[in-house]
């Protein structure tokens, strides 16, 4: 390799083109004073310390900051290679965990046309979702997804299920199976958003008829899966009669989906459990100035579970009670209330 491909590769790597040049003049010393690798480099001996530092902690030289004068000593290559490859062994699981459950970013449509794939990609959809799961699907079909909905509720999902074509006066077993569900006489389509920004739409037909000639959609775009929930939430949910609402969760509890927190709030109150709130996020009203608020839970405004205290559909809203003041807080995309939370700590009242 020639020394322009190997200053590229340690570019690549962060370094400078000043800091290139010090490196490989400390490799060809082997280890020197920092004035004579200043003067072999053409930089300042303050720089050749101030690097020095830097390529120390990095693992490339060694400082020897004992002996008078001080001397710098560049590392074995062997040593240096190991280190970067033990960095990047370190880095790999984190890497592979986050880039397995990122959600797609480019646009996507797929269209589905036979029933044993719509509930393959319905299953893997659900199997995908860190926090939370809008669910509409005939009831005879919950055997299909309900171990996939179990599982996501174990790792803390809030999964909001609406079953329909069923007698809602029928004994229903929906222990772990979801968060809240609802029941509704009436078919309808089958539809799930999970975390807002992947989905499936199918008709009915497409599930129930062997010969239909229906399409299911699936989609991968931010901009849909938001209103496809709002439509969920909105339309078809209030349309379903409440059969089943999971306990509240233990706190404390900190919840990067604001709809989550609201819903385990909501249930803590009417538990007669007092609940506090910690919220970071960023103010949406004049006179609100702080990134932060913390104070007891008084009110919620929810549609999720009944009885509704939502003014529309999609309303998610704590009323958190400072020692100074009443706020209300929204999530992500809020704008009628006070402050924006990113992120909602839960604890009990102590």
């Amino acid at each position: 390799m020639d020394d322009a491909s190997l200053e590229d590769l340690l570019q690549r790597f962060g370094f400078s083109d000043k800091e290139v040049d010090t490196y490989l003049t400390i490799l060809e010393l082997g280890e020197a004073k920092a004035s004579t690798i200043a003067n072999e480099a053409g930089v300042s001996k303050r720089y050749v310390y101030s690097i020095a530092e830097t390529l120390e902690e990095r693992g490339f030289v060694g400082v020897n900051d004992h002996a008078v004068p001080t001397t710098i000593r560049a590392n074995p290559p062997q040593e240096v290679l190991d280190k970067l490859t033990g960095d990047i062994d370190q880095m790999r699981p984190a890497l592979e965990t986050r880039f397995s459950r990122a959600a797609p970013r480019s646009e996507r449509f797929e269209v589905v046309k036979s029933r044993v794939t719509v509930l393959k990609r319905l299953a893997e959809l659900i199997e995908r979702a860190n926090a939370e799961i809008a669910l509409a699907i005939p009831y005879r079909l919950l055997d299909e997804v309900a171990a996939d909905l179990r599982a996501a509720v174990d790792r803390g999902v809030l999964v909001v299920l609406l079953v329909s074509g069923v007698d809602t006066d029928s004994r229903f077993e929906f222990d772990g199976v979801a968060s809240v569900v609802r029941a509704w006489e009436q078919p309808m389509p089958t539809m799930v958003t999970v975390d807002k920004n992947v989905g499936l739409v199918a008709p009915n037909e497409i599930l129930t008829k062997p010969d239909s000639n229906t399409q299911a959609i699936i989609f991968a775009q931010e901009q849909i899966g938001p209103v496809l929930v709002g439509s969920f939430l909105g339309n078809y949910l209030p349309m379903g009669t409440e059969v089943y609402t999971a306990p509240p969760s233990d706190l404390p509890r900190t919840y990067q989906h604001f709809r989550h927190a609201v819903f385990q709030a909501t249930l803590h109150l009417r538990a007669g459990n007092d609940v506090r709130a910690r919220v970071s996020g960023e103010p949406l009203r004049d006179g609100v100035e702080t990134t932060e608020l913390a104070g007891n839970i008084v009110e919620t405004r929810q549609g999720l579970i009944h009885p509704e205290t939502n003014e529309f559909p999609v309303e998610m809203t704590l009323i958190l009670e400072t020692s100074d003041s009443r706020y209300s807080v929204g999530g992500y995309g809020a704008f009628v209330e006070d402050f924006g939370a990113t992120t909602t700590e839960l604890l009990p009242d102590e």
